[in-house]
């Protein structure tokens, strides 16, 4: 068994957009959970994973938070605190790793933890594919267990086929044996689009390294790919365009968290590892 608290999840993502014209979209994919403590460990652990170099696969700071000096803990160390949210545990984050140097992250999660262990807040970090990076911190109630219910307004433009006034509902069961995402973007009419993500978690090693990069070969590029083919399908159904507004004022969006209750319909997800 490793050591180590990070680990590869591996599994399916779902988008479905349901009006004006209903759109679906169904992809494998795998994704890295890293403690944020534990990176450098990692990278001298596995001759295929690097910190801020060229490997295989690798993981860059400059992909995440706002690009400055400053560590990625530090800075999201300092959104928690300007929330007044209770933290200074561990904080694990699920993203995709750069494959061969490339990487394209729609989203990336943040679970933050308080000293006790218990999860305090879920930060996700949105990525637009204008160079563009909001985030949602969402704190988590003390005490909350099994599944994570969680919303906030939407403050930053992602989809040229969707406005900025909707709001976002979040249901997380937060990494274990499994893991699931799934958010759900509202407008005045109601559920316009639901995305899910359900995975499976499998250590970090070497060979399980190896194995993702021929089962999902590709994948970060694939996915930059998918994003336009999937808008060319949805633009040639005739859903209208929207302009893009100029980005929100702050870098990060405050939402709602409420009191979870213990879901048991992710128990007997399918592994596809």
């Amino acid at each position: 068994m490793s050591r180590f608290q990070s680990a590869l999840y591996a599994g399916v993502v779902m988008h479905q957009r349901l009006r004006p014209r209903e759109h679906k979209l169904r992809y494998r994919i795998f994704y890295f959970l890293l403690d944020l403590d534990e990176i450098d460990a990692l990278a001298r652990q596995l001759r295929f994973f690097s910190r801020n170099r060229f490997n295989l696969f690798s993981f860059y700071d400059r992909d995440h938070g706002d690009g400055g000096k400053s560590s990625l803990r530090e800075k999201v160390e300092r959104h928690l605190r300007e929330a007044k949210i209770e933290h200074g545990g561990a904080i694990r984050l699920l993203t995709m790793p750069r494959i061969l140097g490339y990487v394209f992250n729609p989203l990336s999660i943040y679970f933050c933890h308080r000293r006790d262990g218990s999860l305090c807040a879920i930060f996700y970090e949105v990525n637009n594919t204008f160079g563009q990076r909001h985030s949602y911190l969402i704190p988590v109630p003390s005490g909350a267990t099994g599944l994570i219910q969680q919303e906030s307004q939407k403050s930053f433009y992602v989809s040229p086929f969707m406005t900025t006034e909707m709001d976002y509902s979040f249901s997380v069961l937060p990494p274990g044996k499994d893991l699931a995402v799934s958010v759900t973007g509202r407008d005045r009419d109601g559920p316009l689009i639901v995305a899910r993500l359900t995975a499976r978690r499998h250590e970090l090693t070497e060979s399980s390294l190896l194995h993702t990069f021929c089962v999902y070969p590709m994948l970060t590029f694939k996915v930059m790919l998918g994003i336009h083919w999937e808008a060319l399908l949805i633009w040639l159904k005739g859903i209208d365009l929207h302009p893009r507004p100029a980005p929100p004022d702050k870098e990060v969006t405050l939402g709602r968290g409420e009191i979870s209750k213990i879901d048991h319909r992710y128990e007997n997800s399918t592994n596809v590892f």
